[in-house]
């Protein structure tokens, strides 16, 4: 292929099962190999809300890009977007965002808003089309084979004072849709009513709800604290109108193990916190990745990426003290545009 190949030869084109090794050869590297598209690939072909396509120049692949609808078919959550390490800065990458518009605009006009989730620091043309919703703290650990063990027991042994297990809930099907029809909980646990599960942002809306129930996640809930339950510090946090007292309960959400490029054997775990309590945090990060760990393969290691909220940062950080951390990205921001 010709390194100056004009932008009037890139053609695009609906991505197929057959595109898929392709795809992948563009992809080296990416998320520092924790890239989870190879495993999303097939089954994102497969799922009728979802579009696909591919950049080509002379022939050859040189991005690719995904739309999700959502809500009703009236938000498009825009995943996977991929530009060919030799045709990077070349603005190939603005193309495809136009063409994905273009599609939604003749194809979906029911479509009001186009949602995402980035890293820290995005372009600044980014930044002026689209508005910040929220943003999340980001820790990510790598657990090796030979040290998953002791690491989940370092991490039990820190959890061992806090009087809080009994209070975790594994929701079912049905206990989750239940759980959403109270307006209260989205209001107290969830940022603006959204719920983004391993960078897939929703709101809670019963068809959304369906899709992440399809993915085979584990969803844990800790009831509200009662303030007798509280210590000595976090009451007086209340009675200040503090950060909402940690009386709001505390949710996670955790994909199952999947494999991942970074090294055969080694699995990724997403583990996405809804809530401001350190001490239910911990406690959902130990119970998720035992159950986690339960269903690896002999000889698997884990990395787990954490998220959650910004406040929880350093008290996560010193709970993760001693691990091997990961090196990824901090922040997760989640970005929506009206169009």
């Amino acid at each position: 292929m010709s390194d100056k190949a004009s932008f009037s030869q890139i053609d695009f084109v609906p991505a197929k099962a057959e595109d898929y090794e392709e795809v992948m050869s563009i992809s080296g590297g990416i998320y520092n190999g924790l890239d989870y598209l190879p495993f999303r690939y097939h089954a994102w072909l497969k799922d009728p809300q979802r579009t696909m396509f591919l950049a080509k120049c002379e022939g050859k692949v040189v991005g690719f890009e995904s739309f999700l609808l959502v809500d009703d078919g009236t938000t498009a959550v825009v995943e996977g977007l991929r530009v060919a390490p030799w045709m990077r800065g070349r603005g190939v990458a603005g193309l495809i965002q136009k063409h994905c518009l273009d599609i939604l605009h003749s194809d979906h006009p029911e479509v009001k808003k186009v949602r995402l989730t980035r890293v820290e620091n995005p372009p600044a043309d980014m930044l002026a089309k689209y508005k910040v919703l929220n943003s999340k703290a980001v820790i990510s650990i790598n657990l090796p084979a030979d040290q998953l063990e002791t690491s989940l027991k370092l991490l039990e042994s820190r959890v061992d004072n806090l009087d809080t297990s009994k209070n975790l809930s594994v929701l079912g099907a049905e206990e989750i849709l239940k759980f959403f029809d109270e307006s209260k909980t989205r209001k107290d646990l969830l940022a603006g009513g959204f719920l983004v599960q391993g960078w897939l942002p929703l709101t809670t809306q019963k068809p959304n709800l369906n899709l992440l129930l399809k993915r085979n996640i584990v969803w844990i809930y800790s009831h509200p604290r009662e303030s007798s339950d509280l210590t000595t510090s976090s009451k007086v946090t209340a009675s200040c109108g503090g950060p909402q007292a940690y009386l709001e309960g505390f949710l996670s959400l955790c994909t199952p193990p999947f494999s991942v490029p970074y090294s055969k054997g080694v699995k990724r775990l997403d583990i996405d916190m809804f809530g401001n309590d350190p001490s239910y945090a911990k406690l959902h990060v130990l119970k998720q990745l035992k159950m986690g760990a339960q269903g690896l393969p002999a000889g698997s290691g884990v990395i787990c990426i954490l998220y959650a909220d910004e406040s929880l940062r350093a008290q996560l950080d010193q709970f993760c003290e001693g691990l091997t951390p990961f090196p990824l990205v901090r922040e997760q921001l989640l970005l929506e545009m009206d169009i």
